[in-house]
């Protein structure tokens, strides 16, 4: 009698796409470059691998405040080639000659910091000439800029740092276009004719990035999901005590409660909606909510809206299932990490991330050869296939990750890497790749009697909330939050001042402050979001018309760590 064959194991890739709000002001400049940085070099890839590769079938996640920010780039960009126009990027202006190079050391020093903010093995010294000029202006210990020397150097010095910056930030599939191969294989100076040519590129890339990702959705290859607006802890703005079901002797804020949170975690999903509508031209039907950040209320906010999917991490997995009394360690008991699970009294199905494999691309296999690590990763779903038996069809293997934030780990932006695991998951008898919208369809609804609130990361909330600072800033928030409802209750705002109110509120609210702050991440960075939240939140006291406490004149948090990745990705597991 003929063996049957084994159903193929299904397999759902979900890339998440987010920055937060990095304007000072809402028409200021831009205290971060890293949206359109992230675009030139990560979004544009990610298109360009999903095209490459027909076959291939994924989710693409957007925050809308990211969206907003491609959109706005895009139009600098724009009315710079056309009109001259000054940028809202301070790198950009120098670039482009619009702002000349500053004539003082100090000035010039944090433009050799600034185009210092790569990752030095696979993006600097790659390029001998791009090291070469940051060596002619380092210190011995090459970490410090040698200010005695920036006075040997002309103006063309900065313009040509600021030309191999931008070059080294293109993705890999810019690199292949022959006007920046040439740019490349320069061995000398960058005149005003190449610069404006290197800006054409830029502005070329953000003009068509969103529609590149509405084509692949059109077509049927992606699905397309959405975080709330701002990129809130919702859990945490419904209910901060949420946080002690995974953390029962953390120690929260003062204040215990965030001051209608709820209604404010459904403001950001209106308005995500509407934004993610008008850029990407559908309405999604899963959201992963902020961090993997689920709990029983946040899930019954998303059936407001009819969501149909929604997605967390193992570890809520695990302490939902010990929550719920159940096994989570035997061998029966992991088949329902690969199930589509449902919450009484909720109709928004939850799946679980694979923490495990979802790690290898996010922190492993960036040491690896490229197909080794891709046959790697398929051989990991093909254990799954085999443990899972003849009913591997009802299950669905879920990988979710930062979609922008590994890559520079990796030789040539990963481009090796990528290519190889699409072609392997593409082309394989074995495997599925599908979206979760199809998970749906395909995969019993498995019940969970009770969900223990917590994130992607560690299955709790502990990189935002229950650390001295990260409580400081959570009570900073709460205050201004206060004072906003106060202030709102007494006055009458015009329309267009109100919805300003409410998104200045929403970028406060955001979550990457929280992530940032604590002594295991860079100083460097933890000064700069610092600086930004206080920034935010003087903002919105300024548009209340209220005085700025004076609290917000002092940071919250130092740094002074070395976390894996500079600190932008953590791993699921502890």
């Amino acid at each position: 009698m003929e063996k049957t064959a084994k159903p193929p194991v299904n397999l759902v890739l979900c890339w998440h796409m987010h920055q937060p709000w990095y304007r000072e002001s809402e028409h200021g400049d831009y205290r971060l470059p890293w949206v359109y940085l992230h675009a030139l070099k990560d979004y544009a890839d990610m298109a360009a691998h999903l095209e490459a590769h027909p076959k291939m079938r994924c989710v693409v996640n957007f925050t809308p405040v990211l969206l907003e920010q491609i959109d706005d780039y895009a139009n600098q960009f724009k009315q710079h080639l056309d009109k001259g126009s000054r940028f809202c990027e301070p790198l950009l202006n120098l670039l482009a000659g619009v702002d000349d190079i500053p004539a003082d050391n100090e000035s010039r020093a944090e433009i050799v910091r600034a185009c210092r903010r790569a990752h030095t093995p696979l993006m600097i010294d790659v390029h001998p000439r791009f090291r070469a000029l940051f060596d002619m202006v380092m210190s011995a210990d090459g970490e410090n800029v040698d200010e005695g020397r920036l006075d040997y150097m002309n103006e063309q010095f900065f313009l040509d740092l600021l030309c191999w910056y931008h070059l080294a930030w293109l993705g890999h599939s810019l690199k292949q276009l022959p006007r920046v191969r040439g740019m490349l294989e320069n061995d000398g100076t960058f005149d005003q004719a190449t610069r404006r040519k290197l800006l054409k590129i830029m502005c070329e890339t953000f003009e068509g990035l969103l529609e590149r990702y509405r084509a692949l959705t059109e077509s049927g290859q992606i699905e397309l999901s959405m975080t709330p607006y701002g990129h809130p802890i919702v859990p945490l703005l419904i209910d901060i005590d949420s946080m002690h079901c995974s953390l029962p002797e953390a120690k929260g804020p003062e204040q215990d409660k965030y001051p209608g949170g709820l209604e404010r975690a459904r403001w950001h999903m209106q308005e995500g909606l509407r934004v993610f509508e008008h850029y990407l031209g559908c309405r999604p039907q899963g959201v992963w909510l902020s961090e993997g950040g689920v709990s029983a209320e946040a899930l019954k906010l998303l059936d407001e809206f009819g969501i149909t999917w929604s997605a967390s991490g193992e570890g809520v997995w695990n302490n939902s299932r010990f929550l719920s009394g159940l096994e989570a360690n035997g061998e029966e008991a992991r088949r329902s990490l690969f199930c589509a699970n449902t919450l009484e009294g909720c109709e928004t199905r939850l799946f679980f991330r694979d923490d495990g494999l979802s790690d290898m691309i996010g922190f492993e296999y960036q040491q690896w050869d490229a197909r080794d690590a891709a046959a790697d990763f398929k051989q990991h779903l093909s254990n799954i296939a085999n443990y899972l038996g003849d009913d591997g069809g009802d299950h669905v293997v879920s990988v979710i990750l930062d979609g922008e934030n590994a890559w520079e780990y990796y030789p040539d932006n990963a481009w090796h890497f990528l290519g190889a695991l699409y072609d392997q998951l593409s082309e394989s008898e074995q495997i599925r790749t599908i979206t979760f919208n199809e998970a749906l369809d395909i995969c019993p609804p498995q019940p969970l009697p009770a969900l223990c609130a917590g994130s992607w990361v560690y299955g709790t909330f502990s990189t935002w909330i229950g650390e001295e600072d990260k409580n400081r800033a959570w009570d900073l928030l709460i205050e201004a939050k206060k004072t906003y409802d106060t202030v709102t209750a007494k006055r009458k705002f015009d329309p267009s001042h109100r919805a300003r109110l409410e998104r200045q509120l929403a970028i406060c609210e955001g979550s990457d402050w929280f992530w940032w702050f604590g002594d295991y991440n860079p100083s460097d960075s933890v000064s700069d979001f610092d600086r930004l939240y206080r920034r935010q939140l003087k903002n919105l006291y300024e548009l209340l018309g209220e005085e700025t406490p004076q609290i917000l004149d002092h940071p919250i948090s130092v740094g002074g760590g070395h976390a894996d990745n500079a600190g932008t990705m953590r791993r699921g597991h502890g």
